[in-house]
């Protein structure tokens, strides 16, 4: 078995409001293996944003950790000192974020930038420069010495997302965090940026945590899933297991509302019925009873957990 990289035992976490103490993550359990890539999918508001800046250690300061442990390889990130994090941070753990126009700065050329990237490398400019047109070649980019010269706003939005892939694996992490890389751009060039990951991945051998709402990106990345609702993880599994054969209620019904199945013309879209619970004030039983046609009598009273298991799902009903 390969080794795990990233072991998160039931993690909590809630913010401070004004309107009470917001429960925006509870127990959550996730493992990645190396060399797999791990997909994050679930509604807005189900706590991917939130369990991504807690890995990586960089929450809102109304924030608080409530319980649980998140290890990465011998490292225990929880209990990490801020400036032994920051070393970890960008150099063990990168990050790929949702708008590369915005991750990149624009008053620095891609040069200077992949070049700071390196910082703690104690190779010559030259040579840093040379490893980032080398990787600029990797992922995909043309004449990668002429585009160290520019800056973002002169790179297409398709060159500035495989820019920022390229300054996220300039130092050869452990862990790849991708957030919702592809939103931005169009269908083709989404194409185009999930096999060039997949590519990298398999070269660099690191584990990937992908987060996104596109169900068709993460069956044709991920080896697995993760299904997240309301704070919750209610699913998880092989990517090919939880597609054909999914286990919970919510997990059906997600699959149900993607475009992509849809066999007739019609002017509405599907939609899950209902809106997301109050998580100020969480009911007991199952997190998802109320949009749930399927609930029994001990959704209401009793809380799911997860079940063990190579697919396994947080509910009453499941292979029922």
């Amino acid at each position: 078995m390969s080794a795990c990289v990233l072991d998160i035992k039931d993690l909590s976490v809630s913010y401070h409001t004004d309107g009470g103490r917001l429960r925006a993550l509870r127990n959550v359990n996730l493992q990645i293996q190396a060399g797999r890539i791990v997909g994050i999918v679930g509604e807005s508001g189900c706590g991917k944003s939130t369990l991504i800046s807690t890995i990586i250690r960089l929450l809102a300061p109304n924030a608080q950790i409530d319980g649980g442990s998140i290890k990465f390889r011998h490292h225990d990130l929880l209990g990490l000192e801020p400036e032994a994090m920051r070393a970890l941070r960008g150099d063990e753990i990168s990050m790929v974020f949702q708008d590369p126009m915005t991750s990149l700065n624009p008053v620095l050329t891609i040069g200077r930038q992949l070049t700071d990237v390196q910082h703690r490398d104690s190779r010559s400019k030259s040579e840093k420069l040379a490893r980032a047109a080398r990787l600029l070649e990797r992922v995909g980019i043309a004449d990668p010495v002429e585009q160290l010269k520019r800056y973002p706003h002169h790179l297409s939005g398709g060159m500035r997302q495989r820019v920022a892939i390229a300054m996220a694996l300039m130092t050869e992490p452990g862990l790849l965090i991708a957030d919702e890389p592809t939103t931005a751009l169009d269908a083709t060039l989404e194409v185009q940026i999930i096999h060039r990951l997949q590519q990298l991945q398999q070269d660099f051998g690191c584990a990937i945590l992908f987060i996104s709402h596109h169900l068709g990106v993460i069956a044709e990345l991920c080896d697995e899933v993760v299904v997240m609702y309301a704070g919750e993880v209610v699913e998880n599994g092989a990517t090919r297991d939880v597609f054909l054969k999914p286990r919970h209620p919510y997990t059906r019904k997600l699959l149900e509302c993607d475009p992509a199945r849809i066999e007739r013309a019609s002017g509405n879209l599907p939609v899950i019925v209902g809106t997301l619970p109050d998580l100020v004030d969480v009911a007991d039983g199952c997190i998802f009873r109320p949009r749930c046609d399927e609930s029994i009598a001990v959704c209401k009273r009793k809380r799911p957990i997860l079940d063990s298991g190579d697919h396994c799902s947080a509910c009453h009903v499941a292979g029922q």
